[in-house]
């Protein structure tokens, strides 16, 4: 894998830390390979890129994330002032348009990215965005997602992330029989149970609420010059994100890609969520050389 180079990129409200493995401009033909996640940050491919040796990679650690400083005053994450960021990125890699493999709530910055600069982006592959929108029970999902926020507030991050991953693992919709359950014991899924008084997680809080309150424009999107691709993992059937991502491919006319594994598929184990991160790869170069 080519040697990775960070840099640093002011932009307004935010220093933005960005790292490259590759040439810039890129070798052999093909574009940048931008991984970005949210609230996950650029470590978080470092399993999948490796795979990419073709390529000039691109991660990084959004606004306030990581090593990504902000000084705007504020702490929510939003996928439009993201989507501002990573345009602002794109440009100062010199080498746009890039492709694009977004997961999750990174997925959501994505969409919006391609909604407002479509021509930043050659290819999309955005693997399970969380959006309640395209749900039909949209509203019991805001539910759900208010229990962990509680959840988090009255007893701290392991009863926070103990209630969120009830829902994320829940199959189907969120009916009654999901509310009637009891609360989850942390220690049951390995997390704390003391608190450490902390209120300011990024996905517990209600910092990035704006990402699975985002309503992607179905119109604009499908009218972008960007190839959309709409993934989701073959383990993840049934649980939210998989049902947020086949609601997605839907409103755009599409059917869900399938990619191994589940919402972590890529990651090689370092949080504990262990993937396939070199099947995950190759269908991924697949999906991208299939254009």
């Amino acid at each position: 894998m080519p040697t990775k180079q960070t840099h640093r990129l002011a932009v307004p409200g935010a220093d933005l830390v960005y790292d490259v493995r590759g040439p810039l401009p890129p070798t052999g033909g093909r574009r940048p390979l931008l991984m970005i996640g949210q609230p996950m940050t650029a470590e978080g491919f470092d399993a999948l890129a490796p795979h990419f040796t073709d390529r000039t990679v691109v991660t990084y650690d959004p606004r306030g994330l990581g090593r990504s400083t902000r000084s705007d005053g504020r702490r929510d994450n939003t996928p439009q002032q993201q989507a501002a960021d990573l345009h602002l990125l794109v440009a100062a890699l010199g080498a746009g348009p890039v492709d694009v493999f977004a997961s999750s709530g990174g997925a959501v910055t994505a969409l919006e990215l391609v909604a407002t600069h479509s021509g930043d982006v050659g290819t999309l592959v955005a693997h399970e965005p969380p959006i309640n929108a395209v749900l039909p029970d949209a509203a019991a999902a805001e539910r759900a997602r208010n229990a962990f926020y509680e959840a988090y507030q009255a007893k701290g991050f392991g009863a926070g992330m103990a209630a969120f991953i009830a829902m994320t693992s829940w199959q189907g919709e969120f009916t009654d029989a999901y509310f009637a359950q009891p609360a989850p014991d942390p220690a049951m899924v390995g997390m704390p149970t003391e608190d450490d008084g902390g209120r300011d997680n990024p996905l517990l809080s209600k910092d990035s609420w704006a990402i699975t309150d985002y309503r992607p424009d179905a119109s604009v999107l499908t009218a972008a010059s960007t190839r959309i691709v709409i993934a989701v993992g073959d383990e993840s059937a049934g649980t939210y994100t998989a049902r947020t991502a086949l609601g997605t491919a839907a409103l755009l006319g599409q059917e869900a890609t399938v990619f191994p594994s589940h919402h972590g598929g890529f990651l090689g184990g370092e949080f504990g969520y262990a993937g396939k991160p070199e099947e995950f790869a190759a269908r991924l170069r697949e999906v991208l050389d299939g254009e």
